[in-house]
C-alpha cells in the first residue's frame, strides 16, 4: 500500500475511533439527560399531590383510623378519582397514594387498593423525598415517593408515589440516536474528503514520489551530486535556488545559497543571465576561475519545475589550450627555421657547384655570424633562448602580415635558458597579440617592442605597443565574451586574466606599467619567477644528476 493511502486510512479510522467515542459520550449524556428529566417531572408531580389540602385532610383521616380501609370504599373514593385525573393529565405510569401503613388508599389496578404497596416507603414517614428506578406491581419505572403531612403540621401521615414508565422515558431516545447519527456521518464524510484533499495535495507536492522514496531519492542526490566534481545549482520555477553543491558553492563564491533568491547571490550579471537563461554559456569568469555554465530545464510530464545548471571549471583547460597555442606557434617557427635553413644550406652547395668558392665561404661566415635563420627581428640576438629566438621570430612574422614591426628593446638582457618554456611563451604570446592588435588599427607608426629580461631565476617581459592606449585599466583583467566589446583590444577575452593566473600561480604578476593614450600606447609587464636556468646551468644539472 502507497504511503499516502496508508496515511488516508490511518486518517479515517482515527475519525471513526474519535467520533465513536464521542458518539457514545454523547449518547450516554442524553440518556442521563432523559432519565434525569424523569425524575424531576415524577419528584414535582408527586411534591403536588402531596401538597394537595384535599389529599393532606383525607391521608390524615385514613392514618387515624386503627383499621384497614374499606377497598371498595377506596375504589370510588375522592383520592382514587383525583389520582387518576393527575395520571391521565402527566402521561405518567401511575399516582400511588399510601397511609403511614404504607395500605394503598390511591392506586392505577382498583384491585390492589387496601394492600400494602411492594415497594419500601420508610424513607418517606421518615420526612425524605426518593427518587429512584425500581421495580414494582407495574414493572419497571423511574419514581419519585414524597412525605404527605397532615393539615396541622406534625409527622409524616402517608406518601405520594409518583412513576413514569421506562418506555415513556425514553420515548425521545430515537429522534437522539438519530440526530447523532447524522451529525457522526456528517463527521466522517468531512474527515475522508479532507483526508483525501490532503493525499491529492501531498502527492502533487511530491510529485507522486512516496516518503521511503523521497529518503532513498535524498541519499541517491548526495552521493551523486556531493562526488562530481563539477558544481550543480538547482532553481525552481519562481528563481530560488533549491540546491546548490559544494563544488557550485566554491566555483560561484557564495555561501548559504539554498532558500534564496538567484538575484540575491551577489553575481556578476552574466553569471546571472546564464544561469537565468537555458542552453549551454561560453567560459564566464567568477574571480579568477573561468566557468563554463550548462542550463537545462527540468520538467516531470508537463510540469515545469524550474533549471538545473551544471558548472564545470575550465580555467586549466583554458591555460592548457593558451599553451598549446604557444607550443603550436613554437612549432610553426621551428618549421620556418628548418626550412629557411635548408633553403641557405642549398644555397652554398650552388655556389660550391658553381665554383665559386670564395663566395661560399663568405656565404657560410656571414650564415655562422648571423644563426641559421634570419629572422629580421632587430635585436633578437640579445635574447640568449633559442627557443624564445625561434617564438619571437614567428611572432614577428605573423605581425609583419598585419602591418606591424616587432622589434626586441635594446634593454633586453637574457642569459640562460628557459626550463619551463610553456608558461613564458603562453604569456608573452598573449601580450605580443594584444599589443599587435592594438597598433593593427592605430595611425602609423605601428610598432611593438618586447623586453626581456633575466632575474635570478625569474624572466621578466615588458611589452610596448604604439596604439591608443587602453581605457579600463581594471577591465583588462576581467575575462568576458569577445562580443561584449569589439572595440576592446587589450584584456580581449579571457587572455590577460589567464596570464595572470600563469604569473601567479607562480609567485608572479602580470601588471600595466603605462596605460598610454594622448599619443601613445600602453606598456604591459610581466614576472615569471623559477623559470630561467642560469647559463650552463643544464649542463650543470645533468652532471649533478650523474653523480
Amino acid at each position: 500500500m502507497r504511503f499516502a493511502t496508508r496515511m488516508l486510512v490511518v486518517q479515517v479510522a482515527t475519525q471513526v475511533a474519535v467520533v465513536a467515542v464521542c458518539t457514545a459520550v454523547f449518547a450516554g449524556l442524553g440518556v442521563q439527560q432523559l432519565k434525569a428529566e424523569a425524575d424531576s417531572s415524577a419528584l414535582n408531580i408527586a411534591r403536588s399531590v402531596a401538597e394537595s389540602p384535599q389529599v393532606r385532610d383525607l391521608v390524615a383521616e385514613y392514618s387515624a383510623d386503627p383499621g384497614t380501609p374499606d377497598a371498595t370504599t377506596l375504589r370510588d373514593g375522592v383520592l382514587q378519582r383525583y389520582a387518576a385525573d393527575v395520571t391521565d393529565r402527566t402521561q405518567g405510569l401511575f399516582v400511588v397514594i399510601t397511609d403511614d401503613h404504607g395500605i394503598r388508599l390511591a392506586h392505577p389496578d382498583p384491585d390492589r387498593l387496601g394492600q400494602v404497596v411492594s415497594t419500601s416507603f420508610a424513607d418517606a414517614l421518615a420526612g425524605r423525598e426518593v427518587v429512584t428506578w425500581e421495580v414494582g406491581t407495574l414493572g419497571e419505572s423511574a419514581r419519585a415517593k414524597v412525605p404527605v403531612y397532615p393539615p396541622d403540621g406534625g409527622a409524616p401521615v402517608g406518601e405520594v408515589s409518583v412513576g413514569f414508565e421506562r418506555a415513556s422515558v425514553f420515548d425521545d431516545l430515537p429522534a437522539l440516536i438519530a440526530g447523532i447519527a447524522v451529525a457522526v456521518l456528517l463527521a466522517v464524510a468531512i474527515g475522508a474528503l479532507v483526508a483525501l484533499l490532503m493525499r491529492r495535495r501531498l502527492e502533487r507536492l511530491t510529485l507522486g514520489v512516496q516518503p521511503e522514496e523521497l529518503a532513498a531519492l535524498v541519499q541517491t542526490q548526495t552521493a551523486v551530486l556531493e562526488s562530481a566534481d563539477e558544481g550543480v545549482l538547482a532553481l525552481d520555477d519562481a528563481g530560488v535556488v533549491r540546491v546548490c553543491t559544494a563544488a557550485a558553492e566554491r566555483l560561484l563564491r557564495v555561501t548559504d545559497a539554498v532558500g534564496r533568491p538567484l538575484a540575491d547571490l551577489g553575481l556578476a550579471p552574466a553569471v546571472t543571465a546564464a544561469l537565468a537563461g537555458a542552453g549551454a554559456s561560453t567560459g564566464l569568469p567568477v574571480g579568477d576561475r573561468v566557468v563554463f555554465i550548462d542550463v537545462r530545464p527540468v520538467r516531470r510530464g508537463s510540469l515545469t519545475l524550474g533549471r538545473v545548471a551544471v558548472l564545470r571549471d575550465r580555467t586549466d583547460v583554458a591555460a592548457l589550450s593558451g599553451r598549446l597555442d604557444s607550443v603550436r606557434a613554437m612549432g610553426d617557427a621551428l618549421r620556418v627555421q628548418r626550412h629557411e635553413n635548408a633553403n641557405r644550406l642549398h644555397a652554398a652547395v650552388g655556389l660550391l657547384d658553381a665554383d665559386r668558392t670564395d663566395e661560399a665561404r663568405a656565404f657560410l661566415a656571414d650564415l655562422v655570424d648571423r644563426g641559421s635563420v634570419d629572422w629580421a627581428v632587430p635585436g633578437i640576438e640579445l635574447v640568449g633562448d633559442a627557443m624564445l629566438q625561434s617564438f619571437l621570430g614567428a611572432k614577428a612574422l605573423a605581425s609583419r602580415e598585419r602591418g606591424v614591426a616587432l622589434r626586441i628593446s635594446d634593454d633586453t638582457f637574457l642569459r640562460g635558458t628557459v626550463d619551463d618554456v610553456e608558461d613564458v611563451v603562453a604569456v608573452l604570446g598573449n601580450l605580443v597579440d594584444n599589443a599587435v592588435t592594438a597598433t593593427a588599427s592605430a595611425p602609423e607608426p605601428r610598432e611593438v617592442e618586447v623586453a626581456v629580461l633575466g632575474d635570478g631565476d625569474a624572466v621578466v617581459l615588458t611589452v610596448a605597443d604604439t596604439g591608443t592606449g587602453i581605457a579600463d585599466v581594471d577591465a583588462v583583467f576581467v575575462a568576458r565574451d569577445r562580443a561584449d566589446d569589439p572595440a576592446a583590444v587589450h584584456g580581449l577575452g579571457i587572455g590577460l586574466p589567464l596570464s595572470r593566473e600563469f604569473a601567479r600561480r607562480r609567485g608572479g604578476d602580470v601588471w600595466i606599467v603605462d596605460p598610454g593614450g594622448d599619443g601613445h600606447g600602453a606598456v604591459v609587464a610581466a614576472r615569471l619567477p623559477g623559470v630561467l636556468l642560469p647559463a650552463g646551468g643544464t649542463d650543470a644539472a645533468r652532471e649533478e644528476g650523474d653523480e
